[in-house]
């Protein structure tokens, strides 16, 4: 695999020995294989989404080196760009969830490698009004997990922090009543969360949705209708694919499109960024940005 140019964002945010640590982990690998690595570090918020929407033709391949909050950033600059690079996960966060789906080392070291030994596959974009995603949409339970997790929390306890913030959500989960369109078709529902998906992972917790991949220009549904923990702690206990479709406490279905209605505005977790709200209309940019992966993927 030959690449010209490369751009590496990293997160500024994650402490300074934590960045000299990933850098040394990267660079090394990168620079072995590209003719230049131009690197760039976040300061604020929305720097990663304003350094990708002002990438110019001579770049590549941009590697994002972050957790999944730098990733939705850059996605977002980068679905809405003309001429596309390629992608490259560099895992350095604190859930990592897409990388996950590609199959990518957790070891920023050997990550770097895979990739660079790796190939090109095209994945799909999800669309959310006017902005996008690439692991996950929800609201009800998930939302108000990821808005009520303590920062402190997470830096000390990492991925654990999402389970204890879920511990404290669910007992107070109240069930909402919603309209949603899948394909052009109305339902009525009442749940305490919708999760959209195009990915297969929350929190590092594989949902064992039947048919989901990253590559069929499929959004997976997930609507679960009970704040019983016996049936979320079953729920990331299934075997990969054995939900039914449309059973009492969860339903499951594929849409290319769905659209979401609610009697008051809902805040909704987007990639684990909470920052949107209901009313939403959600649809698949089938194979919409390619992403290096390892070469067994």
């Amino acid at each position: 695999m030959s690449h010209r140019k490369a751009l590496l964002i990293h997160n500024g945010n994650a402490g300074n020995k934590n960045i000299e640590k990933a850098l040394g982990a990267v660079v090394p690998v990168l620079s072995h294989h590209l003719d230049e690595v131009i690197i760039k570090q976040t300061k604020k918020k929305d720097d990663a989404y304003h350094f990708c929407r002002s990438i110019d033709d001579s770049v590549d391949t941009v590697f994002i080196l972050g957790g999944d909050g730098t990733i939705h950033q850059c996605i977002n600059a980068i679905s809405a760009l003309e001429r596309k690079p390629v992608v490259g996960i560099l895992p350095g966060g604190t859930c990592n969830d897409f990388s996950r789906v590609l199959g990518i080392p957790q070891n920023l070291a050997k990550a770097a490698e895979a990739l660079m030994a790796g190939k090109k596959t095209s994945v799909d974009v999800c669309q959310m009004n006017d902005r996008y995603f690439l692991n996950f949409w929800g609201i009800g339970l998930i939302a108000e997990t990821s808005n009520q997790i303590n920062e402190t929390e997470k830096a000390l306890l990492g991925k654990i922090s999402y389970f204890t913030s879920a511990l404290r959500t669910v007992s107070s989960a109240a069930s909402f009543p919603m309209t949603l369109k899948i394909d052009g078709e109305e339902i009525k529902e009442e749940a305490v969360m919708l999760l959209v998906m195009n990915g297969q992972y929350i929190g590092t917790n594989r949902i064992p949705l039947p048919d989901a991949s990253i590559e069929d220009g499929l959004l997976d549904v997930l609507i679960c209708r009970n704040t019983n923990l016996t049936a979320l702690r079953e729920l990331m206990s299934m075997e990969q694919g054995s939900i039914d479709r449309f059973t009492g406490e969860l339903s499951y279905v594929q849409a290319s499109r769905i659209e979401i209605e609610t009697d008051t505005a809902k805040k909704a977790d987007m990639d684990g960024e909470v920052y949107t709200y209901t009313p939403a209309v959600i649809q698949v940019l089938p194979q919409h940005i390619d992403m290096l992966v390892p070469a067994n993927e």
